[in-house]
């Protein structure tokens, strides 16, 4: 018990072994963060500005964007202060207010791509009760729901965590607060955190994966009904571009939690969480901007009423 303490703050390490590359790395991310935050913002402009494209799918398309800038926010910044000037200090509530909203936006994010799919379901399978299967009164409730589960999920895991007592050792090898790093720090059993941690993120996991399969499985046996290869086709495109989006998200986190957690596996466990937090948040507007025909037409539209403003 002698070793125990109460500690103020913590140090990342960030990715401090790789000495030289630090600024052509900052550069890097530094771009990628723009990006996403340019992408995003270009998506809810578009949606908030173009009457054509207020539907369901962009509704629910506006609220992931809205939660991609700040999920990203919420990692970039301080990860770019390691590269720009080394390891970095954050306050002890400073990384549970980091854990909370790391954990809170990932779980909203997985529950409206599984609403985007339940959308896409009812728009290809039921296109004629389409409007009145998804409206206003069927929207909110969906997206209501996953920023409830958001709020209330991550309280269990943070309050158990941030009270077990921690070791005077306070640097972790990582560029954020994430539940493995912070738990090493920890001088008491873990096990009942690990436990808890593990069963509601598998159902904040499994729940809206199960149900995005099975929003596909019945869109693409709809889809093979379809006689023309035109109508294969269009219906295809409707969906491509969040099932794009679906397949990269699961790919990587199933990639990041299948890594062993042994010592030797840091260096990986790092770079697939810098994969997830920051990559992943700027290829999404960017496969919904080039891949949405949607999309590219009300940013065309706006611009060209932006062109003749100005010139008028």
């Amino acid at each position: 018990m002698g070793n125990l303490t109460i500690l103020n703050e913590f140090l990342f390490l960030g990715f401090g072994s790789l000495h030289g590359l630090q600024f052509f790395l900052l550069g890097i991310f530094l771009g990628i963060y723009v990006v996403t935050l340019l992408g995003n913002i270009l998506i809810l402009t578009v949606i908030s500005l173009d009457c054509s494209i207020q539907t369901p799918m962009y509704f629910f398309l506006s609220n992931v964007s809205f939660f991609e800038i700040w999920y990203t926010t919420s990692i970039a910044p301080k990860m770019l202060q390691t590269h720009l000037s080394g390891p970095q200090v954050i306050s002890f509530v400073g990384c549970v207010v980091q854990f909370y909203f790391f954990g809170s936006i990932a779980v909203v994010e997985r529950f409206l791509l599984a609403a985007m799919s339940y959308d896409r379901y009812f728009a290809i399978c039921s296109p004629l009760q389409y409007p009145s299967l998804m409206n206003v009164h069927t929207c909110i409730p969906l997206a209501g729901g996953s920023w409830l589960g958001e709020f209330l999920t991550p309280v269990v895991t943070v309050t158990m965590t941030f009270q077990l007592p921690f070791c005077p050792t306070y640097k972790f090898d990582h560029f954020f607060c994430d539940l493995a790093p912070v738990l090493e720090l920890v001088c008491s059993d873990t096990e009942a955190v690990e436990e808890t941690t593990f069963l509601l993120a598998s159902f904040v996991t499994v729940v809206p994966f199960l149900l995005t399969v099975a929003s596909y499985s019945q869109i693409v046996a709809a889809v093979l009904r379809i006689p023309s290869a035109a109508g294969k086709q269009w219906a295809f495109s409707t969906c491509s571009s969040h099932l794009i989006v679906v397949a990269l998200y699961y790919g990587t986190l199933r990639t990041v939690y299948a890594i062993p957690t042994a010592t030797q596996a840091v260096a990986l466990n790092k770079i697939f969480s810098l994969f997830y937090t920051v990559v992943t948040p700027m290829v999404n507007p960017i496969v919904y901007s080039l891949r949405n025909k949607d999309v590219k037409k009300a940013v065309r539209r706006l611009m060209s009423q932006w062109v003749y403003a100005k010139r008028t």
